[in-house]
């Protein structure tokens, strides 16, 4: 793992220990000023950063996590982080667990050089177990 993907999945484990323990300044440092919370589902949600400061220590807790195999990938001055992720979680009292699919986009600020949290995705996982293997088999590479 280079230093770079290192700093990243720091970033990430940061940003996840501050939601369970309802770290709402050090979440709040970390986010972008647009940042957004995307539930990707058939009927999609959106929080902006503020509605999303407000519920990570109210009503969307977070009691534990599990990042599975991590993708990342640098763009410039642009990071993606990319896991499967198990998920302990509850909202408005009601369990919130299983599996779920999340992107980041982090962004290097300009002047003070450090990383922002731009969006966090989430989505659960397809499990049509066809579908993985008909896009590989796309690979132009292979």
């Amino acid at each position: 793992m280079t230093t770079f993907e290192s700093t990243i999945e720091a970033l990430e484990h940061r940003w996840m220990r501050a939601w369970i323990q309802r770290d709402r300044k050090t979440m709040k440092a970390m986010a972008g000023r647009d940042f957004i919370f995307l539930l990707g589902s058939d009927r999609a949600a959106i929080l902006d950063r503020a509605s999303w400061l407000e519920a990570a220590g109210t009503r969307l807790l977070c009691d534990s996590y599990r990042f599975g195999s991590v993708y990342i990938r640098r763009h410039g001055g642009i990071a993606v982080f990319a896991t499967g992720m198990t998920i302990e979680a509850r909202i408005d009292g009601e369990p919130l667990s299983g599996t779920v699919w999340i992107v980041d986009l982090w962004k290097k600020s300009r002047l003070r050089r450090r990383w922002h949290l731009l969006e966090r995705t989430v989505s659960r996982p397809d499990t049509d177990a066809r579908l993985p293997g008909a896009v590989r088999a796309m690979q132009l590479w292979r």
